[in-house]
Formats: C-alpha cells, structure tokens, sequence
C-alpha cells in the first residue's frame, strides 16, 4: 500500500490528506517531524521535506502540487481538477494563490523562532504583507460563488481551506473573519466535510 509521510500542522500536507480523503485512495498515513533526527523524509525526498507519498513500486512523489495531480490523474473518484484547460488554469491558480499566502505564513513563524536579536521586522512585514494581499484577492475572486470556481467543488476549495486553516493555527490574532465574511462564510462550509473534520491540525 502506498504511503504518506506528513506533518499533522503541515498545510500541504493537509491538502493531499484531504485529496486522498475525497477521492476515497487508501493509503498508510505516517506522521514524520522532518526537524527531527529520526524523519524519515530525507530517505525519500532530498530536499528532506513533508508531504511525500511513496507508490507501491517505491517511487516517491514530492511536493503537494505535484502529489494532487498524481492522486486526480490516478483515480476518476470526484475530479478535483477540471479538465477544460480554462477551467484547470483558474483552479491551479487558486492553489497557487493559497499556498502562496501558507508560504509567507511559514516564513514568519520560522522568522519568529530566531533569537529576538537576530530578527528582522521588515522580513515580517514583508511576508505579513503577502499574506493581507492574498486574502484580498482570495476574497475578491470568491465574490458571493458557491465555490472557487463557480458552480463545482475543486481543489481550489481545498487549498484555500487549508491556508485559512492554517491562518487560524499560526495567526490566530489576525482577524479575517470580520475582513473577509465571504472567505468566512466559506471557511465554514469546508469545515463542515469529513475530509476538512479528519484532517485538521492538532491546536497549539
């Protein structure tokens, strides 16, 4: 059976857990703390990062993009990923807009963990900045539709729950609830699928 090695706080690897979940893929899930000596990321991936899933055959799969892809390729269970070449550029721009927003997140929290001394606020401001556009946008482009992209449930969805997830674990103090109510009201909706309820992070 293949299996995933993720980080239970780990937005991307959120995403593909709940990609996993909704297109119903059994998979072994081990947890892997790539900062700790005993991960076993590194064996897999050279880059020593989490998510990586690893194919019955051995071949291992790194980065999440590329894993949700594989795993809406490999299963015709709930396509995630439309296939009008339109319709897939503005649910992979989607992702790449929520992950994005997940990136400067990180930087921060990594940022933060540096020495007070050593830490620049500018960095901060900076990736804070980012992420403050990329609720905008994530907001504006989500208008009143029933989904990100339009009428269907997709993995733009699932990435845009995972980075507001992710908000909530990391940013707690940033209020984009009352910002964005649209973003709110959709937040809300996702939390209420299995996949989102099974897969969310651990508080603290």
């Amino acid at each position: 059976m293949q299996k995933l090695l993720y980080s239970p706080t780990s937005p991307y690897a959120r995403k593909v857990r709940i990609v996993l979940a909704e297109k119903k893929i059994e998979y072994e899930a081990v947890a892997d703390a790539p900062f700790e000596a005993a991960s076993q990321a590194q064996q897999f991936n050279p880059l020593g990062k989490v998510p990586v899933l690893v194919l019955d055959d051995g071949t291992s799969l790194y980065d999440s993009r590329v894993i949700v892809e594989y795993l809406d390729n490999v299963s015709p269970v709930s396509r995630l990923i439309p296939e009008p070449a339109r319709q897939r550029i503005v649910v992979r721009r989607w992702e790449a807009l929520a992950d994005g927003i997940c990136d400067a997140t990180v930087a921060i929290v990594q940022e933060r963990k540096r020495p007070a001394p050593q830490q620049s606020g500018e960095f901060i401001e900076r990736q804070a900045h980012k992420v403050s556009a990329g609720l905008a946008e994530m907001s504006r482009e989500l208008a009143d539709r029933p989904w990100c992209n339009g009428e269907a449930y997709s993995l733009g969805d699932i990435a845009a729950g995972c980075a507001l997830g992710y908000l909530d674990l990391r940013d707690p103090g940033r209020d984009w609830r009352r910002d964005y109510p649209n973003l709110a009201r959709h937040a809300e909706k996702l939390g209420k699928r299995a996949s989102f309820v099974d897969t969310a992070p651990p508080a603290g």
